[in-house]
């Protein structure tokens, strides 16, 4: 049974590879000129095919990374930033699949990264160019990232490949699981596979990654420390203070109603909403004075002495502020950015609640989410009614911040636990 499977398997291989060469020189120009017509990005296109000149010199040792977007990329900063400082005598290579992905690497790593290059078609006229170009001494795979004839060609060409903080969402396991004799000749190519959690990585097994590769490394995203710097801000203790962190616009009018309306019974609530672009400040102050609320500016030193509001108007601050409140609503995640972080504040121990958009930080909802620590809403009632709860409910509070402390403290050391696999790799 076993030897009919491996040679359906590699019968699909061959028959891809035949019609991967046929999309290539057909569909992909009309892929091109169709994205053209439409006014889509066509960013990366050639790059992706192969097209690119490498700055990075031959006989150089590379580390690559992989982020496919923007949540993977984010993930990865603290590890790159660690091996940066840990293989001194090699370049940083860092590849995106999305032009979103390609901007966050570029703002984020241009100082740190030797080359930061889109990740290639999966087809091995593309992958072929890409490895003739770069030659990585170990390439690293954020998340679920399953090229086969990238991984072939990693494997041919002796190339380590390790997929890192991987994941399997409950939905794509469902698909996968009915063509594991198929995944499990793209998990032979690679040379580790480590999960965020023990349910990830018996889902990688049960769809064909060898349970002798694969281990548990917990979350890349969990490894971020408190912001220590003194803050000049003094709480009075008998009031509560919920913080809107990285609003963006039509997100003030729903933190504003919500806080209007708990207001009325809880006169000790006070708000501080921090827009993610400064820009927006005129237009949300305007919001505010259309409402009965006295509010005050950060940047004028201003605080609660004679104000309900509190206007986060200065740059690098928002992240001691969640330390000074009780609760935190994340945004970007009543719109179609998908949400911020949220472990800026959880790492404090203060609930998070946030809107449905949180496709940038799916993974860490899901942790956070299985507990009290946060709350995923559909509306602004829905909202309301959990900030209500969190407001009224001593215990449910308690155990909110209890639950955000146990859930942070669980997950961290991913970037330690990856280092040390790429020690025993790289020589």
């Amino acid at each position: 049974m076993k030897t009919l499977k491996n040679l359906i398997s590699n019968t699909i291989l061959f028959i891809l590879e035949i019609l991967s060469a046929f999309l290539l020189l057909v569909f992909t120009p009309l892929y091109f000129l169709l994205r053209k017509a439409f006014g889509k990005s066509t960013d990366g296109f050639f790059i992706k095919s192969g097209f690119f000149k490498n700055p990075i010199e031959p006989d150089e040792k590379i580390i690559m990374f992989h982020g496919v977007s923007v949540g993977e990329v984010i993930a990865l900063e603290n590890l790159i930033k660690l091996a940066k400082d840990t293989f001194l005598n090699h370049k940083i290579l860092i590849t995106t699949g999305t032009k979103t992905g390609q901007d966050i690497a570029r703002k984020k790593y241009s100082g740190i990264a030797d080359f930061i290059t889109f990740f290639p078609f999966d087809f091995p006229l593309c992958t072929k160019l890409f490895f003739k170009k770069v030659r990585p001494d170990v390439i690293l795979m954020a998340e679920t990232e399953l090229w086969p004839f990238f991984a072939r060609y990693a494997k041919k060409n002796n190339v380590p490949l390790l997929l890192i903080n991987g994941r399997i969402s409950d939905d794509s396991f469902k698909t996968y699981k009915y063509f594991g004799w198929f995944f499990k000749h793209i998990f032979n190519c690679y040379d580790g596979i480590f999960t965020q959690s023990k349910e990830d990585m018996e889902k990688m097994v049960k769809i064909g990654a060898p349970r002798e590769k694969t281990e548990v490394m917990k979350n890349l995203k969990f490894d971020i420390q408190k912001n220590t710097t003194p803050i000049d801000f003094d709480k009075n203790p008998k009031e509560r203070i919920i913080i809107a962190g990285s609003t963006h616009k039509g997100e003030d009018e729903i933190v504003l109603k919500t806080f209007k309306n708990l207001k009325k019974d809880f006169p000790d609530v006070k708000l501080i909403i921090a827009p993610r672009h400064l820009a927006r400040v005129d237009s949300i102050a305007a919001l505010i004075k259309e409402t009965s609320f006295k509010f005050g500016f950060r940047s004028k030193k201003e605080g609660f002495e004679e104000n309900d509001i509190l206007l986060l108007d200065t740059l690098g601050e928002l992240s001691r502020m969640y330390s000074m409140t009780d609760i935190a609503f994340i945004g970007g995640s009543f719109d179609n950015t998908g949400g911020h972080n949220p472990l800026e504040a959880t790492i404090y121990s203060k609930p998070v609640v946030s809107g449905p958009s949180i496709k940038n930080f799916k993974d860490i909802y899901w942790l956070l989410t299985r507990s009290d620590a946060a709350k995923v809403v559909k509306t602004q009632k829905e909202m309301e009614e959990h900030i209500r709860k969190l407001l009224s409910d001593e215990a449910f509070y308690a155990k909110a911040s209890a639950d955000s402390t146990e859930i942070f403290e669980s997950q961290k050391g991913a970037k330690d636990f990856v280092i040390s696999k790429m020690r025993e790799i790289i020589q």
